[in-house]
């Protein structure tokens, strides 16, 4: 799979979270993937405060962009 397959895929993947954090106020941007295999991302409005956005982050975000893009190895939020 190519660098621009994978990053198509991760979109995809964010499409499909993005719904969900913006229905409690918040959002998901895509920052970089580095080395083909670790996804960059920065949540952003009521996403940042809450308590609950490292579980968010790897149950929900992380494990929805490994099923677009199995190589992805980390997800990593930069704030």
């Amino acid at each position: 799979m190519t660098s621009e397959e994978i990053k198509s895929n991760v979109e995809k993947a964010l499409e499909e979270i993005r719904p969900f954090l913006q229905s409690d106020g918040g959002d998901i941007t895509l920052i970089s993937i580095d080395n083909d295999n670790s996804v960059k991302v920065k949540l952003e409005g009521n996403c940042i405060a809450c308590s609950v956005n490292q579980m968010t982050l790897k149950s929900g975000v992380e494990m929805t962009i490994k099923k677009y893009a199995p190589q992805i190895e980390e997800v990593i939020n930069v704030s």
